[in-house]
C-alpha cells in the first residue's frame, strides 16, 4: 500500500474544501494527499447557503445573491435589507467541478474509494465523516427540497423567504424556504428541527405539493432536482484518536441553533492551511464556545416552547440586520450579543439556564 503525506476521509464539502485550499497555496507541490470518497461520480447533490460575512474562494460557483429577505409567521411578516453581507446559494455541481478540475493537475494527489487502500500509519488524517452515536432525543434540522420552474413568470427573484412559519406546526418546529433563482425557477424547501425518524413528519413530498398549492398558489410546476438531508444540532461525542483530526461537521463546523455550515468550513479549512507545517500540535479551530452556549439554550426553549420559534427569530431580526447576520453567522462582538440577547424572551431563556 502507498503512503500518503496527508489523508482526507470524505471528498465533501469539507474534504474538497481543504484539498482546495492546500492545493492554491501550494501546500501540496511536494506533498502526497489521498482523498479517501466512495461516490462513483460526482453530480450536484446539494444547495449551500449562507450570508457572505467574508470573502471565499467560490464566488465563481454561486447561483444566485440576494439583498432582501422576509421573514413569515401566521401574524406578521418581516421584510429585512442585507445589502451589507448578501446571501448566497452555492451549486454543489459547479463546487465539484470547479475543486476536481484543479486538483486533478497535481499528480500528487489521489482518490480512493476505501481507506484501506492506503497506508495511514504516518499519515496526517483529516477525517470530516461524523460518527454520531447517543441520537436519542438530539435534535436534527432534517428537510426536503424541490427546485421547480413555472411556465410564466411568478416568483419576485429580488427577495428570497428565509423563513415561513405560516405552516402545520405538529408540536415541533417547522418552516417552509423559498430561494427564487430567476421568476419563473426556485428552490422550494420543508425544514423540521425535531429528533429524527419521525414518521408522523416525514411526508415530505405532501407538505410540498400542499404548500405549493394551497400557500404560494402554484398548480403547474416542473420539477427539475430534488434534495434532502439532515444536519445534526448537536456535537459529535469526543473520540480518543490523537492520529485524526477532525473537519466539518465532524470537527463541530455546524452552527447549532441554525445549521449553517459552509462558511465555517472555509474558516476551518484557512487555518488548517496556515497551520499545516505545525498542524498537529496546533490548536484545534473550533466555532467560539460562546455560541454553543447560547444555541444549547436556545435549543432547549425551542425543545420546550416550538410553538414560539417564528416569533424568536422576528426578535433576533429586531436589531439590525449585520447584528443578526454576524450573531448567526458566528461574528458578531459582544456588543452585538448583547443587542440580539436582550430581544430574546427573557422568562424562558432563563428558565431553560436554571
Amino acid at each position: 500500500m502507498k503512503e500518503f503525506d496527508y489523508i482526507i476521509i470524505g471528498g465533501g464539502c469539507a474534504g474538497l474544501s481543504l484539498a482546495y485550499e492546500l492545493e492554491i497555496h501550494d501546500k501540496l507541490k511536494n506533498k502526497t494527499l489521498a482523498i479517501i470518497e466512495p461516490r462513483g461520480e460526482y453530480k450536484r447533490d446539494k444547495t449551500w447557503s449562507f450570508w457572505k460575512v467574508f470573502s471565499h474562494n467560490f464566488d465563481d460557483c454561486v447561483k444566485k445573491n440576494w439583498i432582501n429577505f422576509t421573514i413569515n409567521t401566521p401574524n406578521e411578516t418581516k421584510y429585512v435589507d442585507c445589502q451589507s453581507t448578501p446571501y448566497q446559494t452555492i451549486d454543489s455541481g459547479r463546487f465539484y467541478e470547479k475543486i476536481l478540475s484543479k486538483l486533478k493537475l497535481n499528480k500528487n494527489i489521489q482518490f480512493f474509494k476505501n481507506i484501506d487502500e492506503v497506508d495511514k500509519s504516518d499519515s496526517i488524517i483529516f477525517n470530516s465523516v461524523p460518527n454520531f452515536r447517543n441520537n436519542q432525543g438530539k435534535l436534527w434540522q432534517h428537510f426536503y427540497g424541490v427546485e421547480i420552474e413555472t411556465d410564466k413568470d411568478f416568483f419576485d427573484d429580488e427577495i428570497f423567504n428565509l423563513m415561513d412559519f405560516a405552516c402545520d406546526q405538529r408540536n415541533r418546529v417547522h418552516f417552509f424556504y423559498t430561494l427564487p433563482f430567476t421568476k419563473r425557477n426556485a428552490l422550494v424547501e420543508t425544514t423540521w428541527i425535531s429528533e429524527l425518524n419521525n414518521e408522523n413528519l416525514e411526508d415530505y413530498e405532501d407538505q410540498i405539493d400542499n404548500y405549493l398549492g394551497n400557500d404560494l398558489n402554484i398548480r403547474n410546476c416542473k420539477i427539475n432536482f430534488k434534495e434532502n438531508g439532515a444536519i445534526p444540532l448537536f456535537r459529535q461525542e469526543p473520540i480518543n484518536n490523537s492520529k485524526e483530526i477532525f473537519i466539518g461537521s465532524a470537527g463541530g463546523m455546524t452552527r447549532l441553533s441554525t445549521g449553517y455550515t459552509f462558511l465555517n468550513i472555509q474558516d476551518q479549512s484557512r487555518y488548517i492551511r496556515e497551520n499545516i507545517e505545525n498542524i498537529r500540535k496546533a490548536k484545534p479551530y473550533k466555532i467560539h464556545k460562546k455560541y454553543d452556549f447560547l444555541d444549547k439554550i436556545l435549543l432547549r426553549v425551542l425543545k420546550n416552547n416550538s410553538s414560539d420559534m417564528g416569533n424568536i427569530f422576528l426578535k433576533v431580526f429586531n436589531t439590525k440586520p449585520k447584528t443578526a447576520i454576524n450573531f448567526l453567522s458566528n461574528k458578531s462582538d459582544l456588543s452585538e450579543d448583547i443587542k440580539v440577547i436582550l430581544k430574546m424572551p427573557k422568562w424562558k431563556f432563563v428558565k431553560e439556564i436554571i
